[in-house]
């Protein structure tokens, strides 16, 4: 069914199409109606960062930016949902066009810009909605902000949806955004990761209960950044981690139509670089904290790869819009068809 419906929404503008889909989400869960778009996967429980997830598959930031469709999102099976990245103060993004898909590559290019309508507006619309599974919001800071000021905003954001929060993920790695995977460098990302542990343990205190932080991680690096970065994590005993974001390899696309466009590419093509950074912060980490790991699921080998090289739960984005909700209940299916290997006896 789905495959008939994408040939009517490739037919549109990328991100007219992004605001049709969302909104006829929201229609359907307004009408009763979100079962017949996809069937809730069984259950399949994971205690990550102290959290209970029914299923490991999650949505990854980015789809819904200002949280104004949490509920028919979760209708379409997901273990979690994350929402944003959202910012302190509104701000339109990027100049459009700013969003093009890459058919023949399974793959799409991006340079929204973290647009969205602020921080407040994100943290009324999670109130009003019934969701009550895991929601993970994703804090950025504004374009306006400069870089040396960053930390002003992921705080200002950290407490403003603290209260709302299941996690927490500071998203440092978007390519989009000025400057901003500088913060991703050794000092800065020590002295920012400070702050935010230490506003945490505040506001924990304040608000009766812990939630956790995730850092969010470009797929852009090499062995000796990701080891540094592993460190730090550790270090300020940060509770998980994120990866990847999109690329800003063209590899795999270049001869392609829109293949040449800046931005961040996400789906297909970022899929093995996503893999080795997850493989390799693994085995920096040790189990000290959590890889959640997103970039390139198109199927559920995909999903089950990430699992194989570490992480602990996966995100969908690019996939979803190829293939639809099925994507979600295959995913998860193939993740519990690896767990049953590893528990069967020789």
């Amino acid at each position: 069914m789905y495959s008939l419906f994408r040939c009517a929404l490739f037919q549109l503008d990328p991100e007219a199409a992004h605001h049709f889909t969302l909104n006829g989400l929201k229609t359907a869960y307004s009408l009763g109606l979100s079962g017949i778009v996809a069937a809730r996967p069984a259950d399949n429980l994971r205690n990550v960062m102290g959290l209970t997830f029914p299923n490991p598959v999650g949505l990854a930031a980015g789809l819904d930016k200002n949280g104004d469709c949490i509920d028919g999102l979760a209708a379409l099976g997901f273990g979690f949902i994350e929402v944003g990245t959202v910012t302190p103060l509104p701000q339109p993004g990027n100049p459009k066009p700013r969003l093009f898909r890459l058919p023949q590559a399974q793959a799409i290019i991006n340079r929204m810009g973290f647009n969205n309508d602020g921080v407040d507006a994100l943290v009324a619309n999670v109130r009003r909605a019934n969701f009550k599974g895991i929601l993970g919001i994703n804090i950025g800071k504004n374009a306006a902000t400069p870089i040396e000021n960053a930390a002003d905003d992921y705080l200002i954001c950290l407490r403003k949806v603290y209260p709302h929060a299941s996690y927490i993920t500071v998203n440092i790695s978007s390519p989009n955004t000025k400057n901003l995977r500088q913060l991703q460098g050794e000092d800065a990302l020590n002295s920012l990761l400070k702050l935010l542990k230490d506003e945490q343990q505040k506001l924990a205190d304040t608000h009766g209960k812990y939630v956790p932080i995730a850092l969010k991680i470009a797929p852009d690096m090499e062995n000796e950044q990701i080891a540094q970065i592993a460190q730090l994590l550790m270090k300020h005993r940060i509770d998980g981690v994120i990866a990847t974001n999109t690329t800003l390899s063209r590899e795999g696309v270049e001869n392609l139509p829109h293949g040449a466009e800046s931005g961040g590419l996400s789906g297909a093509p970022v899929r093995d670089k996503s893999t080795a950074v997850i493989r390799r912060l693994a085995a920096e980490l040790q189990g000290a904290l959590p890889i959640i790991g997103v970039g390139g699921i198109l199927n559920g080998a995909d999903a089950a790869e990430k699992i194989n090289a570490g992480a602990a739960l996966v995100q969908l984005y690019s996939g979803l819009i190829y293939r639809g909700p099925e994507l979600v209940g295959e995913c998860c299916a193939a993740i519990r068809s690896i767990q049953v290997a590893c528990t069967e006896p020789p």
